[in-house]
């Protein structure tokens, strides 16, 4: 929170205990929707309810959409049925649906008891929908027109009913059958002879979605178009409805959330780090932290295989930690890169060859440098022998070589088989590694110092 907030925060604190709630409530007014959000979710339930009832009706539903969803459920619950009812009602659609899909099973039957029929059963059709795809993200509030429209009567469509749409700056052109047409934008409308025909105006090479396309790659389309919204159409090209980037904004920092937990090795969570209790976030965790735990037993038995070469140069030992740590943050690099090429489209699995010999060269590059610096080390500060500090160094160059070919091709291997590239990351990466490294290390020492 920045500092002018945290003095807001402050003089609302002061505010409420000295009851003076209509300069409580004249304060809230000057504030943006977002920093209101910010303030009630660090006030105590008590007085967050308190500060959120004082928010006039238009303000607390665009209030609503910024609450993290476990204080969403909260007001929920302790508010009113009547007062829950027009806030639902006064949200935009896509607002109101991932509101509904928030909440318990009992609120979400009152709220639907006090809708219209129609509009009851356009809800149902939304949150029957997959989770995160087009169709549980998009939003039915745009502009339709007919393709019949002259300008003069588009411009005057879009006064009436802009204000209730959630964008009016790209209109839709559809049958009215719902078949979409084509697109035109405002500025197209407003710069055109209003007694021009819309059909004549319309783009009719329109990108776009299906209901069921997963929604990160509605927000890559997105993207790549630098649209402001994308049409989401059914399989008959019906359109049912828009997303708009506002809704890709949040789909990118999810999806980015969730990369860095299964990084991570952690089963992700929607839930914000704070909400969870401790036994949560240690069900999140434990699962692979097991899984690493029994995977890293073969690490131990390479090492028992490799006992008597231990046992007749026990110096030997000493560079395992060394070698098993660069190994493993040599392939955490190029899994980190890879990872995120793949997320962000610039690497695709046919890239797999190019990503090989690229990475390959990198790695003879690294190992080289690392293997000098590590040899000179060796042979000038500690006084080891020629031998032993040469097998070392060839070795890190190979363990290099192998981290870098492990962590560049297990993500696009996992993209080809349709997994998440992001568990191929850090702990399973460096844990698949450290048993390579062991094994090139035990082998090459045994074989150039003939202790086999």
């Amino acid at each position: 929170m920045n500092i002018n907030l945290e003095s807001k925060m402050y003089e609302i604190r002061c505010l409420i205990e000295e009851k003076k709630m209509s300069q409580l409530k004249e304060l809230l007014i000057d504030l943006k929707p977002v920093d209101i959000a910010d303030i009630i979710d660090e006030l105590e339930e008590p007085e967050a309810l308190v500060v959120f009832r004082l928010l006039p009706k238009e303000l607390a539903v665009e209030v609503m959409p910024y609450f993290e969803v476990e204080r969403q459920k909260r007001i929920a619950q302790l508010i009113t049925a009547k007062e829950l009812n027009e806030l639902v009602a006064d949200l935009y659609f896509d607002d109101m649906i991932d509101l509904l899909e928030e909440m318990p099973a009992e609120i979400v039957s009152d709220v639907l008891q006090n809708i219209e029929p129609e509009q009851r059963k356009l809800i149902n059709e939304f949150l029957a929908y997959p989770p995160h795809s087009a169709g549980a993200l998009m939003t039915i509030e745009f502009v339709e027109l007919s393709p019949n429209m002259t300008v003069r009567e588009a411009i005057e469509h879009i006064r009436e009913v802009g204000l209730s749409k959630e964008t009016v700056y790209t209109c839709y052109v559809i049958t009215k059958t719902k078949k979409l047409l084509g697109i035109v934008s405002l500025r197209e409308l407003v710069t055109a002879d209003l007694d021009a025909k819309v059909e004549d105006l319309m783009d009719d090479d329109v990108i776009t979605v299906n209901t069921h396309d997963d929604q990160e790659d509605v927000a890559d389309t997105l993207k790549r178009y630098g649209f402001l919204a994308i049409p989401v159409v059914d399989n008959n090209y019906r359109l049912t409805g828009i997303v708009t980037f506002d809704d890709i904004i949040d789909v990118i920092e999810d999806e980015a959330t969730e990369d860095f937990q299964k990084m991570a090795a952690m089963t992700p969570s929607e839930e914000a780090y704070l909400d969870l209790s401790v036994f949560a976030l240690a069900k999140h965790r434990v699962l692979w932290l097991l899984i690493l735990m029994i995977s890293a037993t073969f690490t131990g038995a390479i090492i028992e295989g490799y006992q008597h070469t231990l046992d007749k140069l026990t110096i030997l030992s000493a560079f395992i930690p060394m070698l098993m740590d660069t190994g493993g943050n040599a392939g955490s690099q190029s899994s980190t890169l890879i990872i995120r090429g793949l997320a962000t489209g610039d690497i695709e699995t046919k890239d797999f060859l190019k990503v090989m010999w690229k990475e390959a060269r990198v790695a003879v590059i690294c190992g080289v440098v690392l293997a000098t610096v590590n040899f000179a080390r060796l042979v000038l500060i500690n006084h080891l022998a020629t031998p032993i500090a040469f097998a070392v160094s060839i070795t890190l160059i190979c363990t290099v070589l192998m981290a870098k070919m492990v962590g560049s091709m297990l993500p696009i291997i996992a993209e080809k088989l349709k997994l998440d590239p992001a568990i191929m990351a850090g702990p399973l990466i460096t844990t698949i590694v450290d048993a390579g490294a062991l094994m090139i290390y035990f082998r090459l020492a045994s074989s150039m110092l003939h202790l086999v």
